[in-house]
């Protein structure tokens, strides 16, 4: 639907560069930090909430590692053919940047917007996920979610504020203790645990013929935004000092590090417990902490959840911060989210992500509609990347690619396949959602063109 003639044109050149930038992004990242911010944006909640889904659906325990190892496998297919375009189109601003060089300004907006505003979302789930583990940690803090999450994202907020550096400082430390914090639970459950689904022989009853393929899709889904995050380090693409060589090692190191702890993870938890105890649950990984370390499995298990939510708040912060910057920098918003201080932070970015962050967590149960409705996009706007290969390999084949997509077109289309049927899948099992979201993308363009129009933003 993105690639309607009216809606934009693929003869379309690299943006101008704005006049009203004040500073400038800062070349000074490198391998390591893409490495921290693929884990950190990547490892959240899901992998506490998603095993218990799986299980329900999938009680077996091959076929549920299976669906784990397919959703890497899918991430790592994407990783390789993302990897192209963040070294060939090194621009700070994720997939926007990708959609708007390619497909055009309309494509742009619809990613830009989506992926900014669900960013945002992610921030405050996270934070309040925080504030609520903290309270039960510590009951001198129970019913003060809110007022915890707000606090913890104003306060990450404040470490990127004087720059860079900081902030990506700060994402190599708490990538680093959730990385650290995982290993530490893992090794513990071989140590201490057993007796789980992997030691016995006793079959589990799983659905069989159609039924076998629905749950096979409603698990996959579950996997896929679980491993969604993988391609975090080309939201900076522009800041990292080498991006042909240093955008490849990052996302499939990256990748393959999140393959290796979820599927160790996964592997631990049926080591510890039986199958038919993880389904179900909405933190399995709590019940096997309880199993691992007894009576203060509890405190182990709500310290490595908040452990492992830190990093993600960072990267959220920092890569809404740059898709507002490059949105702002196209002349899709105020040109004020264009400004860069001397440290390299999109300072008025990132204060209009830290409150729509803030006003997400005030409102609560509103925001979570918003964020569910917006799910839709995050597999779209991977298919419109991985479209925006094959078009540029048509249209520019003489472009300097730092990085080829290994495989390429049959891994890039592998992909594509996946995220097409992944969003079939979606429509067919949210039906309800996936029409609010077709709907804002039907009121999306008028918007769009109201904004030009009316000379909110500034054209290019």
């Amino acid at each position: 639907m993105f690639l309607h003639p009216g809606y934009m044109s693929l003869n379309m050149t690299k943006p101008k560069p704005s006049s009203y930038k004040r500073g400038r992004l800062l070349r000074v990242l490198g391998v390591g930090f893409g490495l921290a911010v693929i884990i950190g944006n990547t490892i959240g909640a899901g992998i506490f909430r998603a095993p218990g889904t799986i299980a329900l659906q999938l009680p077996h325990p091959w076929l549920f590692l299976g669906v784990w190892i397919l959703g890497g496998v899918y991430a790592l297919l994407g990783a390789i053919s993302l990897a192209e375009l963040g070294a060939m189109i090194p621009r700070s601003g994720g997939q926007y940047v990708f959609a708007r060089y390619t497909l055009g300004e309309y494509a742009g907006f619809i990613v830009g917007w989506s992926d900014w505003i669900s960013t945002c979302g992610s921030a405050a789930a996270v934070s309040l996920l925080i504030g609520v583990f903290a309270g039960a940690l510590f009951p001198s803090l129970n019913g003060r979610a809110p007022v915890i999450a707000a606090i913890v994202a104003v306060g990450f907020a404040i470490l990127q504020w004087r720059g860079i550096v900081w902030g990506s400082t700060t994402q190599n430390i708490t990538s680093l203790l959730k990385a650290l914090a995982f290993l530490a639970l893992i090794a513990a459950a071989f140590a201490l645990g057993g007796h789980g689904s992997l030691t016995t022989t006793a079959a589990q009853r799983t659905p069989e013929g159609i039924a076998l393929l629905a749950a096979l899709v409603l698990s996959l889904q579950s996997v896929i935004y679980t491993y969604d995050g993988w391609n975090g380090v080309v939201y900076f693409s522009e800041e990292v000092t080498d991006p042909g060589r240093d955008i490849p090692r990052s996302m499939f190191g990256g990748v393959l590090l999140v393959i290796a702890i979820y599927l160790l993870v996964n592997i631990a938890l049926l080591y510890v417990l039986p199958i038919s105890k993880i389904a179900g649950q909405e933190f399995a990984a709590g019940v096997a902490a309880e199993v691992i370390f007894g009576r203060h499995g509890n405190t182990v298990f709500l310290t490595l959840t908040i452990l492992s939510m830190l990093s993600a708040i960072n990267a959220y912060h920092l890569m809404a911060s740059r898709v507002l910057f490059a949105i702002s920098r196209d002349g899709l918003f105020a040109k004020q989210a264009a400004a860069v201080n001397k440290g390299g932070t999109p300072t008025f970015a990132l204060f209009t992500s830290t409150v729509v962050a803030t006003l997400f967590i005030l409102f609560g149960q509103t925001f979570e509609e918003v964020i569910t409705v917006l799910a839709f996009f995050f597999v779209a706007n991977y298919t419109l990347s991985f479209i925006s290969v094959f078009v540029l390999r048509r249209r520019e084949p003489e472009k300097e690619r730092p990085y080829r997509a290994w495989g390429y077109p049959w891994t890039t289309a592998l992909a594509l396949i996946g995220s097409v049927l992944f969003l079939v899948g979606a429509i067919y099992s949210d039906t309800r959602n996936s029409v609010y979201a077709l709907g804002l993308l039907a009121v999306s363009y008028p918007l769009f063109r109201l904004m030009k129009f009316t000379n909110i933003v500034s054209r290019d």
